[in-house]
């Protein structure tokens, strides 16, 4: 009979590590006691990290951090916390145009979970297109290549039988349900039919939207504008995911957008696996 071992995931845009630090990012990790936590928008480099960014003291296993940093200092940039030592680590998905900006790193894992012996966790942060015409240009071009990046999972997971878990920004909200005001935001970045279609598509092609598949009428937001009193009124938008292979969703018995403490503009997305 095989060991059944619970897993606790936690994907955070954290708007800033430093900044999430001072609000308490650290304690409560400690106080989550997760297994794996995916930080994205990073926003400093190596040299700017003290040695307690990397390793986060826990009650059973420390949680060992492996960052992907942007050549631009003071953007994006994605980490990944672990108790576990990861087997290989992948930074990138091999276009320079998002690898200089630290927007994938993927940690690998060999002899994993007796149901899930091969596992790969990716952190992601795809680009926001808001700002100009130019990067939402950037933004489409960036899902163009990811989706070449899934396929090419998809197809490890059939030759290999390694199970993928990918946790993020995607800074797209899916469906109508997944924003407060989707008719004012049919027409910006992170609600346009393009985008949208683009997810849809990749959901078609073997992949679970974990939330959806555990809370499919539930209306939660994982991000609200720092504008006004967006998160007070609760107007947000759900555009931070834990997207999984089929195997490995059907395996997750729990999902929750963790409301407080707000640590950033994003709120936490936990995830309990059974594996």
């Amino acid at each position: 009979m095989q060991k059944v071992k619970k897993v606790k995931v936690i994907t955070l845009n954290v708007n800033g590590i430093r900044a999430a630090k001072k609000k308490g990012l650290f304690q409560w990790i400690v106080s989550q006691n997760p297994d794996y936590v995916c930080i994205q928008e990073v926003r400093a480099q190596e040299k700017d990290l003290e040695l307690s960014y990397f390793n986060i003291d826990l009650v059973d296993l420390p949680l060992g951090g492996t960052y992907f940093f942007s050549k631009k200092p003071g953007y994006a940039g994605v980490a990944i916390f672990s108790k576990k030592k990861p087997t290989n680590i992948v930074a990138g998905i091999n276009v320079t145009e998002f690898d200089d900006e630290g927007r994938v790193l993927r940690i690998d894992f060999d002899n994993f979970y007796d149901s899930a012996p091969r596992f790969s966790l990716i952190s992601i942060y795809f680009p926001s297109g808001s700002a100009s015409e130019i990067r939402q240009e950037s933004k489409y071009r960036f899902l163009s290549d990811l989706k070449k990046t899934l396929r090419s999972w998809s197809e490890e997971r059939t030759l290999s039988g390694r199970q993928f878990l990918i946790c993020g920004d995607c800074n797209i909200a899916h469906k109508e349900i997944d924003l407060k005001n989707y008719k004012q935001n049919k027409k910006n970045s992170g609600f346009l039919p393009e985008e949208r279609k683009w997810l849809s598509d990749a959901l078609d092609e073997g992949w679970k939207d974990v939330f959806r598949q555990i809370r499919p009428e539930d209306v939660e937001f994982t991000w609200w504008s720092q504008r006004g009193r967006a998160r007070e009124n609760n107007v947000g938008w759900r555009i931070d995911y834990q997207i999984a292979t089929v195997e490995l969703a059907s395996s997750c018995k729990n999902i929750w957008v963790e409301k407080e403490p707000k640590l950033s503009d994003h709120a936490p997305l936990i995830a309990l696996y059974d594996l």
